[in-house]
């Protein structure tokens, strides 16, 4: 005789744990253990853990397409980015301390990439237009920024990784890289640097102003010079940044100091000197920024200053859960202030 597996017909409503299986469960009422799962203020962190810990051993999953019809909410936040194929930059830390900073909450994390020959605001208008999330995380913000515009314009919740100069600042957080590029020009000057050569973003995007304002600023103060370098950015590949930086080490008179506003600036600008037979930390100096210990790995005397992204993640996701849900953060605009440079391995 053959025997039989069971038949397993589909999962039905009745037989799903609910919120009110929770609420038995640990002796909760049905509302608490609802705004546990949003992570609401008043709810004490113990309660919030033990709500968890229940809908995780249980296995509770809200059903999404019953929560928008109940709220008109989808219970996601996207994060717009850039598609970039550069493996050194910041865009993995912060998609990371995002997501965790929303794990435990009523919240999910998409990610939606728009590439170079795209329009920039043609992700924003899909979001808003077809209601696919409850609010929005950009970067590399514009002065003018037409996405943060038209999201106040049309009251979609969102935060910005980067000001502008529209009005939003509460909603956002930002690395203050006027100050970075002051405690940098500093270091170089104290080395006996007379002559800086700036690697910096598109000239468009607003990080780029404030670093080129306060390098400027400093080296005027300090009497060194500054240079722009215009035939690429920080954002340039590698093989290019290497390239131009060869070329202009070529030229009297010479630098004699780089600061870059990326990790793979920094490298390949040093590649690109050292290419050359100059000697990193005899010849010339570079500073620059990471957000993940690996500059010094590369050389020991490169002078290095952290941005740290993990606590830029983790303000924004707050921050826009904050105005979904109609709470106001007591810090308005969260701004890391960079104040010293990191030591250099022994």
């Amino acid at each position: 005789m053959t025997d039989h597996l069971p038949i397993l017909g589909p999962l039905h409503d009745s037989e799903r744990p609910t919120l009110k299986t929770i609420a038995v469960e640990t002796g909760l009422a049905i509302a608490t253990v609802s705004r546990a799962l949003k992570n609401a203020p008043d709810i004490g962190e113990d309660t919030k853990k033990r709500v968890r810990e229940t809908a995780k051993r249980l296995g509770y999953r809200p059903n999404r397409a019953g929560v928008r019809l109940r709220t008109g909410k989808t219970n996601v936040i996207a994060l717009v980015l850039a598609a970039e194929r550069d493996v050194m930059n910041n865009t993995s830390q912060l998609i990371y301390s995002i997501a965790d900073a929303l794990r435990g909450t009523a919240y999910h994390l998409v990610v939606m990439p728009f590439f170079a020959d795209q329009d920039p605001m043609d992700p924003i208008r899909y979001l808003v237009e077809t209601e696919s999330a409850d609010g929005m995380i950009l970067n590399q913000t514009l002065p003018e920024d037409p996405r943060v515009r038209y999201l106040a314009e049309h009251h979609f919740p969102f935060a910005t990784h980067g000001r502008t100069r529209l009005g939003y600042d509460d909603q956002s957080f930002d690395y203050d890289n006027d100050a970075y590029a002051r405690l940098a020009i500093r270091e170089l000057h104290a080395r006996g640097r007379r002559r800086v050569l700036l690697i910096v973003p598109p000239q468009d995007h607003m990080y780029c102003q404030h670093i080129v304002e306060g390098a400027v600023a400093e080296a005027q103060f300090l009497g060194l010079s500054v240079e722009v370098m215009d035939e690429i950015t920080s954002d340039s590949p590698a093989f290019a940044i290497e390239a131009a930086v060869t070329r202009r080490f070529t030229q009297s008179p010479r630098p004699d100091a780089l600061l870059s506003a990326s990790t793979t600036g920094a490298m390949a600008a040093a590649t690109g000197a050292e290419a050359l037979g100059l000697v990193l930390g005899a010849d010339f100096d570079i500073v620059a920024k990471e957000a993940i210990p690996f500059l010094h790995r590369f050389r020991k005397k490169m002078i290095v200053v952290h941005e740290d992204v993990n606590r830029a993640g983790d303000s924004l996701a707050r921050g826009v859960m904050a105005t979904i849900e109609g709470r106001t953060l007591d810090e308005g605009l969260r701004l890391e202030v960079p104040t010293h440079i990191k030591p250099a391995p022994a």
